[in-house]
């Protein structure tokens, strides 16, 4: 299988690219982030109402908060621990 590999800390999402993997998880943007990640705990994410929008542009800012790894296949994203069977 081929496989392309990305760094997005050195070629970061653009906003549109990030919001359609978003989309292809069919998860809402609160369930990936990484709460284990040291800007999770500073922006007081446990704590503060946040819009979708407003998520998405931390996780932009800040891409250490995005669960990795992000698998695509053709139309569909898979986020975090991927369990093969």
């Amino acid at each position: 299988m081929d496989v392309e590999t990305r760094d997005f800390f050195k070629d970061p999402f653009s906003e549109d690219e990030l919001k359609k993997i978003i989309k292809m998880t069919g998860k809402k943007p609160q369930e990936m982030l990484r709460k284990r990640d040291k800007m999770y705990k500073e922006l007081d994410f446990a704590n503060t109402k946040r819009t979708e929008i407003q998520i998405i542009k931390l996780m932009l800012k800040y891409p250490g908060l995005i669960l990795r790894p992000i698998v695509i296949t053709k139309n569909k994203a898979h986020i975090g621990k991927i369990d093969v069977k």
